[in-house]
């Protein structure tokens, strides 16, 4: 009897056998998944290809053992880990972690539990994050592990870095992890080992960034692309590019920085969009720095279709740095569209210090153009932002301090943190000075505008704009070198002598001849609010105003400032101004620099309770004929410093 075939019909005999290859033997499934613990880390797709086949046989008959499906599981949430898609990673590591806790298999579970910690820092669980490492160190206690223990480490460094914020207990983590992993003979380390000490580098290279120390940085995470070359770790391969190429960038390096952002963008096998989008935009930057403006823009164009994750906030980055390119090549209507637009994006992102860049972009914009109301409306809203930038700063940093200093003082390195904590301080008092030091200029700018002196208005401005610019730099700094403070009060002083008290003031600044004031530091931002206030206080009301400023060595490690007026001394001006209804002038500054040097003189275990003294001067019949302030100030290591610019 002939056979007649449809087209496109098997027949029964070839049909078994064709369908027979679709599924794996248990064997095959072993080899593939014992391959895939290698590939997880060298190369993604090959492992998604494998898993796939596993799978289809896994779901088509249900009689491999639980081993084969716990490596499943477990490779499974791995790979997807690594291929950033969290949720479905999580989803197999609790499968995985199900079976482990019913199998019984301590060292196992621990292994699992880190692995899993990773998946949960990524997705934002502290919480969870942290009761699986306490877990994981309670398994240890009884079944100690050397390789174990320096994962520990490294999970909780990344904890401490990412969580709390605490980059000195993330460091001695990622030291002391590292430590335990030289303690294993390197020809027992495996492919997973390597890949943990990537992180530990890494880590290390996070950290140093945060501190500036960028130099440092880089060759954190170039010893990172190093170790994963040497062993084919692919995986995370653009985010490694692409922190090389931040560190080089933050250090001014922009041709340096290009390298590592294009070989960022080549990395295909590692499917990081969001590290290719900054990479593009990265690197349009550095294109910026050097001139090569289309080329800027085409990457920007590219970088913005691929920017997924804080998308508001990078992409003000990029409208801002397109506003630079179009402002240089004098098309400024075309600059300020682009500046509206970053404006509008860094407020949806709630970006304050972006905001803040911005809103200072649009003021100098509309001062050029002789705008100067508008000038002036941008200014103020500028001012606002960055004050509220500042204060928001001080609660965050000030609310950190709280925590960390509630868990470390029950360990023994809290003298270590109490000099890390009186760093912090110090940062938020400057910043909490610093918007109070501008809210003053800005009100004598108001005047000028509003009067519609334009010539004048446009000369204040500009010198305003350079103090600022100098006190906002200046507010990110700890010390500064004598010959910068002189600079920066002779600036100050200039602007009230030439423009607010029209000459009706005169100045002088001295610096002894035995301080040498290029290389000898002090505190930032301390003398000013003296200045102030013998302005405010003293010679305001005077037709022929003093004020004179005297550096000179009190011994070898402090320097005495004194600031002397001819005014009308303390006494006398209250009741001047009891009587005329002025504004009484709130010295905001002067108390958080009494502040500040309390806590610097602390650090050299001295105890000054008075660093500033304040003397009212008297003539031969008693009376008041001015004020005279002496500052103690401790002489600092001006640290050396290259400019950079990181976004």
């Amino acid at each position: 009897m002939k056979t007649t075939m449809k087209m496109g019909s098997i027949p029964p005999a070839k049909k078994s056998k064709t369908l027979a290859k679709k599924y794996l033997s248990t064997e095959e499934i072993i080899a593939h998944l014992s391959e895939v613990e290698t590939l997880v880390y060298t190369d993604a797709n090959k492992a998604h290809e494998l898993l796939a086949k596993v799978k289809v046989t896994l779901d088509h008959r249900n009689e491999e053992g639980e081993e084969i499906i716990l490596s499943y599981y477990l490779n499974r949430a791995l790979l997807e880990n690594q291929v950033y898609n969290f949720t479905l990673s999580a989803d197999y590591f609790q499968k995985a972690i199900s079976m482990l806790e019913e199998l019984g298999n301590p060292s196992m579970l621990a292994e699992t539990y880190l692995d899993y910690v990773a998946t949960l820092i990524n997705m934002g669980k502290e919480a969870e994050a942290r009761e699986l490492l306490n877990e994981v160190t309670r398994l240890l206690t009884s079944f100690p592990d050397q390789r174990l223990e320096s994962r520990l480490l490294c999970r909780e460094a990344y904890v401490h870095l990412y969580f709390g914020s605490n980059p000195t207990k993330a460091l001695e983590s990622l030291v002391q992890a590292q430590k335990k992993i030289d303690e294993v003979p390197q020809e027992q380390l495996g492919l997973k080992d390597f890949y943990f000490i990537s992180l530990i580098q890494s880590g290390m290279g996070d950290i140093y960034k945060r501190t500036q120390e960028y130099q440092k940085s880089a060759n954190a995470y170039k010893e990172v692309l190093e170790l994963c070359k040497n062993n084919g770790m692919k995986s995370r391969m653009a985010w490694h590019l692409l922190n090389v190429g931040n560190a080089y960038m933050a250090m001014g390096e922009f041709e340096q920085a290009a390298v590592y952002f294009t070989d960022a963008i080549q990395a295909t096998y590692d499917v990081a969009q969001q590290a290719r989008a900054m990479a593009y935009a990265n690197l349009g930057y550095c294109f910026l720095r050097r001139d090569k403006f289309p080329e800027a823009l085409e990457l920007f164009r590219r970088a913005e279709t691929l920017f997924r994750d804080d998308r508001e906030k990078n992409l003000a980055n990029i409208e801002m740095w397109r506003a630079q390119i179009y402002l240089s090549v004098d098309r400024r209507k075309k600059g300020l569209k682009h500046l509206i637009s970053a404006r509008n994006l860094a407020r949806k992102a709630g970006e304050k210090k972006q905001l803040a860049m911005v809103l200072k972009m649009l003021a100098k914009w509309y001062a050029d153009e002789y705008e100067f109301e508008k000038a002036y409306e941008f200014q103020k809203e500028y001012e606002e932002v960055i004050e509220a930038y500042f204060a928001e700063e001080k609660a965050s940093e000030l609310q950190e301090l709280e925590i960390k200093y509630e868990a470390e003082k029950k360990e023994k390195e809290a003298e270590m943190f109490r000099l890390q904590a009186i760093g912090l301080q110090l940062k938020a008092l400057r910043a909490q000075m610093n918007p109070h030091f501008l809210f003053n200029c800005l009100n004598s700018v108001q005047s000028y505008i509003t009067s519609r002196d334009p010539e004048k208005a446009s000369v204040y401005l500009s010198k305003f704009a350079t103090l600022v610019r100098k006190s906002l730099d200046f507010s990110e700094l700890e010390i500064i070198s004598v010959e910068k403070e002189r600079e920066f009060l002779q600036d100050y002083l200039e602007i009230n002598e030439k423009l607010r008290f029209e000459n009706r003031m005169s100045y002088e600044i001295v610096v002894d001849e035995e301080i040498d004031e290029d290389i000898c530091g002090i505190p930032t931002m301390i003398i000013q609010p003296y200045v102030e206030n013998a302005i405010e206080h003293g010679i305001r009301s005077r037709e022929d105003g003093f004020i004179k400023i005297h550096f000179s060595l009190e011994d070898e490690d402090t320097i005495l400032c004194v600031v002397e007026d001819n005014g009308l001394g303390r006494e006398k001006a209250r009741e001047q101004q009891q009587k005329t209804g002025y504004k009484k002038h709130i010295s905001f500054g002067t108390k958080i620099t009494r502040e500040r040097l309390k806590v610097l003189f602390k650090t050299r275990n001295e105890a000054e309770d008075q660093p500033v003294k304040i003397i009212d001067l008297k003539d031969q019949e008693g009376t008041p004929c001015g004020t005279r302030v002496e500052i103690r100030l401790p002489i600092l290591d001006v640290p050396i410093r290259k400019s950079h610019k990181e976004f």
